[in-house]
């Protein structure tokens, strides 16, 4: 039988390779083949937080594409450098698929910044070597898996908490378990994540991956992290794990059409998000 959340969070050892290990049985891959996939996905996401980072081109509506640079340059007045890095390396692999760039989906090009945001973020801040990273990427894969098997990952299905919200639980429990967390403190930081994703629309201006999608990566790159403190620390959700998903799938299905990424509810029904789709049209 597949693993659960909270099957998981029972276990002892490594998440990762628990999850690691079931997918190996299902594809019959070799562990080398898999780890070395891993590697070349987090070479991708380094070299777009590389990109995204200097480059201050506008993406192709041109609502965005300077933000990460900005927020990577400007002085640090709260002294909090861990945030900072986590939000600008978020923003820079967004930005770069808002201009086309190539990036890891993780799990959606939409949420593609928040696991290297967060997981590349503190790693980089701790001085973490890139080869402690893969197994932890293993882990937010899986994590996503167990999401996927309950409902489907996309704004379009469920509004960004579909998104977002897996990619931050994705993220939460990578961080958890490259910083030594159990097994059970890495479900409960995607826990911790996800419960506090529910309900989060999709309104992507002119339905480009662009406003508010880039920032909410941002963000939530930070919401995970903070996830996976309090996980560390010892605080657990009182919701079982797989209950919190079953919470969000049920969210899903009652919002209404216009809040599910189809561009004509929230931010993108206002009179800015409706003259900028306008000229994004224009511009094409």
């Amino acid at each position: 039988m597949p693993l659960t959340l909270n099957a998981l969070a029972q276990l002892g050892g490594l998440a990762s390779e628990h999850l690691l290990k079931e997918d190996l049985e299902e594809t019959g891959q070799p562990r080398a083949t898999v780890l070395a996939t891993m590697a070349e996905r987090l070479a991708v996401m380094r070299a777009s937080i590389q990109q995204g980072l200097k480059n201050s081109a506008p993406s192709v509506a041109g609502m965005v594409g300077w933000n990460a640079k900005t927020l990577w340059e400007a002085p640090d007045l709260l002294s909090s450098p861990l945030t900072r890095r986590v939000q600008a390396y978020a923003m820079a692999v967004n930005e770069e698929n808002a201009r086309m760039g190539r990036i890891v989906a993780a799990p959606t090009a939409g949420s593609a910044g928040t696991v290297p945001g967060a997981l590349i973020g503190v790693a980089d801040h701790l001085h973490i070597p890139d080869e402690k990273l893969l197994m932890p990427l293993v882990l937010a894969a899986g994590i996503g898996k167990i999401i996927s098997r309950q409902i489907y990952i996309a704004g379009s299905s469920g509004g960004c908490q579909n998104e977002i919200g897996s990619s931050a639980a994705m993220a939460a429990a990578a961080v958890t378990e490259l910083l030594g967390g159990t097994p059970e403190a890495c479900v409960h930081a995607a826990a911790l994540a996800l419960q506090n994703t529910l309900g989060l629309v999709c309104d992507p201006v002119g339905g480009f991956v662009e406003v508010p999608c880039v920032m909410r990566n941002g963000f939530y790159s930070v919401h995970a992290v903070t996830s996976a403190e309090q996980a560390l620390a010892g605080i657990r959700s009182v919701i079982p794990p797989d209950e919190v998903i079953l919470a969000m799938a049920g969210i899903g299905r009652l919002l209404p059409l216009e809040l599910r990424e189809t561009g004509e509810g929230g931010l993108a029904d206002t009179p800015t998000g409706r003259a900028l789709a306008a000229k994004a049209r224009d511009n094409k």
